[in-house]
């Protein structure tokens, strides 16, 4: 099954590319069914997992066949804590519901499947061969730091008229965090919306619903000696002494938050004397300086957290001023802004490449790399942004470790220029799905189409109870 999402940077960029062309869906149930029997021996082998556990699965097989007999239109928005969130989700379709939905009597026809919304970047770093994957599977690409209107059209269209239920991630990638639901983009309401919209005009009469489901993991036996392990290459990688055998009387899991913790500090410190000295960035670079701060104690995750902020928007502004963007929004914003910005540079649209004389096409490779290297920024901040000074210490499991631990290990790869696909696996896990009760678009759509505010406050109100459904289903 396809990653809708994540935040990877793609192949190195030197010279400049044609224009990105859209991707259409072109479902194909052959390749449909060969990746279906593949799924387990993809999870068992390509994968940390040993199994896909789910709960409250015979509402949605039940929810699935009023979508086969045409009663409703169904959006499934998953959370996104990692890469293999579309493994955990296409088990539960193509073998876990049809289980339950045999043995409750419920009757499917095969096979169920579902189209999908992922990021246009993806084929960029995993290859042409995953855009041609994709599309064969029934999955249209969205842009997500523009106004895509193609790319929102061909969803538009899957949600009302696919043959199968539209599977999308609200949060827009992957956060790294179990425990922690990111902010929700509001395409997934408005897209809600639009449905009924469409259906209305074709004077059809199904129901829009939009389905939580929540992805949790579990390792099989906590990875206590390989995030030691892991900890201690970070350290070695960043200059600092293996805290192995410095226990100073604390818990295990004490003494690896302290490692945690102080690794974490080192590697702000550095990068806020690297953004000060060489891009003239006014960071403070030590501790106490930041200190300063009204309420916040030296040494503290508070202190840490105000940090941590002031260097990811210093590492976006750098970014931002070469794009000549302005600062606004969210971090995730921001971020999705400087991709686009990135590509507009790098895939060129007002160029006719093979026209292009070549003191001209010299001059847009110059931009084209110089804008890759300025994207790097923006990708550091993407690995880091989910990363706080209290989200171990709140809960200090093996899985919240491993978490912050891999995290940072995506910052240093991606400094030390390595690839940063090449993630360590700690151990097994298990993944966990659980169905959450279906949202009705419908019902809301007399408060949408009232007039153009109570529209806006209808999508902003979906979009966050949908957020809040995510949430309950932590566990």
């Amino acid at each position: 099954m396809p990653q809708f999402s994540r935040r990877l940077a793609p192949r190195s960029v030197t010279q400049v590319q044609p224009p990105l062309e859209f991707i259409a869906p072109d479902l194909d149930l052959t390749v449909v069914n060969l990746v279906r029997r593949a799924l387990p021996l993809w999870m068992r082998f390509k994968t940390p997992l040993t199994r896909v556990e789910a709960e409250n699965v015979e509402q949605l097989a039940h929810l699935y066949q009023q979508f086969q007999s045409g009663k409703v239109r169904l959006l499934l928005a998953f959370r996104h804590p990692s890469v293999h969130d579309p493994i955990c989700v296409g088990y539960l379709l193509h073998y876990l519901m049809p289980k339950v939905a045999r043995q409750q009597g419920i009757r499917l026809k095969a096979p169920t499947h579902a189209h999908f919304i992922y990021d246009r970047g993806i084929p960029l770093w995993a290859g042409s061969l995953a855009g041609w994957l994709y599309s064969k599977l029934g999955g249209t690409p969205i842009h997500r730091g523009k106004l895509d209107r193609v790319g929102l059209r061909s969803a538009r269209d899957l949600f009302a008229n696919g043959a199968f239920p539209l599977l999308a991630a609200p949060e827009g990638a992957t956060n790294g965090h179990n425990e922690t639901v990111s902010p929700l983009e509001p395409g997934i309401a408005q897209l809600g919306f639009w449905c009924v919209e469409d259906l209305i005009k074709g004077g059809r009469s199904e129901k829009v619903l939009i389905v939580p489901i929540g992805i949790q993991y579990r390792y099989v036996t906590p990875p206590w000696k390989a995030l030691e392990k892991l900890l201690s290459d970070l350290e070695a990688d960043s200059g600092l002494s293996d805290g192995m055998n410095d226990e100073s009387g604390r818990t295990r899991e004490g003494h690896l938050y302290h490692r945690l913790y102080q690794l974490a500090e080192h590697l702000l410190t550095v990068m806020e004397e690297f953004y000060t000295r060489f891009y003239h960035q006014p960071l403070p670079t030590t501790a106490a300086k930041s200190s300063e701060i009204e309420g916040v104690s030296p040494g503290s995750n508070a202190e840490f957290a105000v940090r941590l902020e002031a260097l990811l928007n210093v590492a976006l502004q750098v970014a931002e001023q070469y794009f000549n963007l302005q600062p606004k929004g969210s971090v995730i914003d921001r971020c999705r802004k400087l991709e686009q910005a990135g590509w507009d540079y790098v895939f060129r649209e007002d160029l006719h490449l093979e026209t292009l004389s070549p003191l001209g096409r010299g001059l847009a490779d110059r931009v084209a790399e110089e804008a890759n290297l300025r994207i790097w920024h923006m990708r550091l901040v993407e690995s880091f942004v989910a990363v706080t000074g209290k989200y171990v210490l709140e809960k200090p499991s093996a899985e919240r470790f491993a978490e912050t631990t891999l995290l940072m290990w995506d910052v240093i790869t991606k400094i030390k220029g390595g690839n940063a696909l090449n993630r360590p696996k700690l151990g097994k896990q298990c993944g966990y799905v659980t169905i959450g009760q279906p949202i009705s678009v419908s019902d809301r759509w007399d408060t949408y189409h009232s007039n153009r505010r109570a529209g806006k406050q209808a999508v902003s109100d979906l979009t966050q109870d949908l957020q809040t459904a995510l949430e309950r289903m932590i566990f």
